[in-house]
C-alpha cells in the first residue's frame, strides 16, 4: 500500500513537471498531454474524421450556424450524396450536432472547439507548407 501511494505521488509529481514544462513552451498557458492509449486512439479516430477536404469545408460552414442538408449542397457545390455521406461520418465521430424540426434536418458544430482545431490545423499547414514546392 505504502509503495502505490508512493507511486502515485512520485508519478503525479513527474506529470505535473511536465505539463508546467510543457506550459512554458506554449507560451505559459496550460497545457494537457493525455498520453495513455485511450487518449491516443480517440484523437487519432478525429483526425481520421478531419481527414477529407470537403469535411473540413462542411465544417467550417456549418460553424456559422445550423445549416440544413440542402444549403450545405448549395454552398458548396457538392452533390447531395456526397454531403449526406460526410455529414453521416462527421456525426458518427460526433463533431457534429443533428436537429430535427419539422421535416428538415440541420446540422451544426457539436462544440466550438472544433472551429478552433480547424484554425489551428490551417495555420499550420500554412506555415509548414509555405516553403514546400511539391508534395
Amino acid at each position: 500500500m505504502m509503495v502505490s501511494t508512493m507511486r502515485k505521488t512520485q508519478s503525479k509529481s513527474f506529470n505535473d513537471n511536465v505539463d508546467k514544462n510543457a506550459a512554458v513552451r506554449n507560451g505559459g498557458f496550460p497545457v494537457r498531454c493525455p498520453l495513455n492509449n485511450d487518449h491516443i486512439q480517440s484523437a487519432a479516430f478525429l483526425a481520421k474524421s478531419l481527414s477529407d477536404s470537403d469535411r473540413l469545408r462542411i465544417l467550417f460552414l456549418i460553424s456559422s450556424g445550423k445549416k440544413s442538408v440542402s444549403a450545405i449542397v448549395e454552398e458548396l457545390n457538392l452533390s447531395q450524396p456526397l454531403v449526406s455521406h460526410h455529414l453521416k461520418e462527421l456525426k458518427r465521430s460526433l463533431l457534429v450536432r443533428v436537429e430535427r424540426e419539422g421535416p428538415f434536418i440541420y446540422y451544426e458544430l457539436a462544440d466550438s472547439r472544433i472551429l478552433d482545431i480547424l484554425r489551428t490545423l490551417s495555420e499550420i499547414a500554412t506555415d509548414l507548407l509555405s516553403d514546400r514546392k511539391t508534395f
